[in-house]
Formats: C-alpha cells, structure tokens, sequence
C-alpha cells in the first residue's frame, strides 16, 4: 500500500463502514465482496460476456464470500441487447430485488460514444426494466456509483450522448456520464417518492482500480505510479456505496449526492432539477422506453 504521507492527501474516509481485503482490483467486485456475508443473496456481473478467468483476476464465490447465495449472470452494458436479456433472465428467476447497485466504466459499440452509453444509459435502461421488481421488493435501494469529475459534466439534452470533441475527450465524456449519474439519482428519486424504493449517487473516492486501462500509451506511465501514490485501494473505494447501501435512516437523503460517508452538496449543474428531467426524458428515447422515440441501439 501507499506511504502514509500519500494516504494523508487522499480524500476523507469513512469511519463507519466495514474494513476488509479486497478480492480484486475492480471497485463493483470488491463492493461484492465486501458486502456483509450471508445476508442476501447476491449477482456479481460481467462486462465481458463471461465469467472472469485467471487473467482478470479472482471471482466472487461462496467459499471467499461466506455466502452461499452467490450466483453469476452475464450482463454487458455497452450492449442494450444484453441488458434487456439480463433484465429478462433476473426478472423469470429472481422474485425479489431489494438492492441495485450501478457501477461501470468502459467503452461502448452502440454509437452513444465512449462511457456515457456503459456509464449511464446502460444503467438507465438496467433500472427501469427492474424497477416495478424493486418496488414489489420494497424497502429497496438503487445505488448509483458517481464521481466528483461530474464538476466538469456538460450535457446538452440535444446531443446527449453524441461523442465529445477535443484533445481531452476521453476525460470529457467521463465527466459528461458521471453528471448523468448525478443527475439520474436526484430524477429517480422524485419519481419514486412515497414508494419505499430510494436511491443515492456516491463518490467512492478517486480509486486505482483499471479505470486507466483506455489511457494513451504515453500517458500510462504517469498515471500508474499517480494511482498508486494518491488513489485509494479498491476496499476503501467500497465504503460509501455500501453505507448508502446498508446503513439505516437514510430514507430521508433519497437522491441526495454521497461522498466519505456523508451527503454532500454536489456542484450546480448536478443540482439542476429542469437538467435531470430533460436527461431523463431524452435517456428514454435513446435506449428505446419512449413510444416516441427510436428503436433502442442493437436491438
């Protein structure tokens, strides 16, 4: 781990969530995993269309977890096919959803551009398609993993999704899908009142998981040896999505912004009430739930 004088730079920590040793390098994982055992039973998925092998680094399973009730479903977010059919495969299977946890990051082959159809719209349509399930399931959560890059969101309800341009566009779109995730938690959260269901965007921290992997080759070199200095380990990256996920009495903070713990004022653009109505709305026409709008992508 990092010197102590680095992990005094990073962001605050939470002082009321669970420590433990990560499984794995990525944060959705190791939230699994640092989930509190043989309470639930949980669905750790996939992005690559299997299940991970050697390469990719350990797998959730019930021996590591202390849980039995560990089963693996595929689920690709960069595809809108795959989400409808994992949605399909949960909802025939599974008769209850008490907690949803969105978190991802990759590139996308749909023509919604870099993150923000993985970032955002795939978990857009991932939670409408469950919704009536988590609101049968009642009291339930949705957790919406954000980031404090959404200070540089820009979204035009227009354009959304349309690749970002420029010699900083891959960090741009970035910025873009985390206000989305911002955004999207504060519109759900006025949709679902008086539902039971609630629903908080977190920051997790700034975490050296393998966020940088679609990095230039010439700019790896300076991020790895950054991440590894500043950035928090996976684990403690998990603090704040599972307190918004676990912990009691929050039911009064639905749609509010999480970050070390603690709701938190997210910058202006994510505290746009007409934004998160017009994101929403232009978010049902893309993946296809607007009778209006255009068949979703890959279907």
């Amino acid at each position: 781990s990092a010197p102590s004088w680095c992990r005094l730079l990073r962001s605050g920590w939470c002082t009321s969530c669970r420590r433990g040793k990560s499984l794995s390098t990525g944060l959705g994982q190791t939230t699994a995993d640092q989930s509190p055992p043989g309470q639930a039973r949980r669905i750790p998925l996939s992005r690559a269309g299997r299940a991970p092998g050697p390469a990719a680094g350990p797998v959730l399973c019930p021996q590591e977890t202390g849980n039995a009730e560990v089963l693996f479903m595929h689920l690709d977010l960069a595809s809108l096919r795959s989400v409808r059919a994992f949605a399909s495969a949960f909802l025939r299977q599974e008769p209850h959803l008490h907690l949803l946890i969105n978190n991802a990051g990759d590139r996308c082959p749909d023509g919604y551009g870099l993150t923000f159809q993985v970032n955002h719209l795939g978990h857009f349509l991932l939670t409408q398609l469950l919704l009536e399930r988590l609101q049968r399931s009642a009291p339930s959560r949705v957790v919406i993993v954000a980031s404090r890059a959404h200070c540089s969101g820009r979204l035009d309800p227009a354009a959304l999704g349309r690749p970002a341009r420029g010699a900083l566009r891959t960090f741009q779109a970035y910025c873009d899908s985390k206000l989305a995730n911002v955004l999207h938690a504060r519109e759900l959260a006025t949709r679902l009142q008086g539902t039971e269901v609630t629903c908080y965007a977190v920051h997790p921290g700034f975490v050296n998981t393998e966020l940088f992997r679609h990095a230039p080759l010439w700019l790896k070199p300076l991020l790895v040896p950054l991440a590894w200095l500043f950035f928090r380990e996976a684990a403690e990256g998990a603090e704040t999505p599972l307190y918004c996920a676990t912990q009691e009495g929050l039911e009064r903070f639905s749609g509010r912004y999480f970050a070390d713990c603690r709701p938190r004022e997210p910058w202006p653009q994510g505290r746009d009430d007409g934004l998160a109505r017009a994101l929403w709305e232009a978010s049902e026409r893309l993946v296809g739930l607007s009778p209006h709008g255009p068949p979703a992508p890959g279907e």
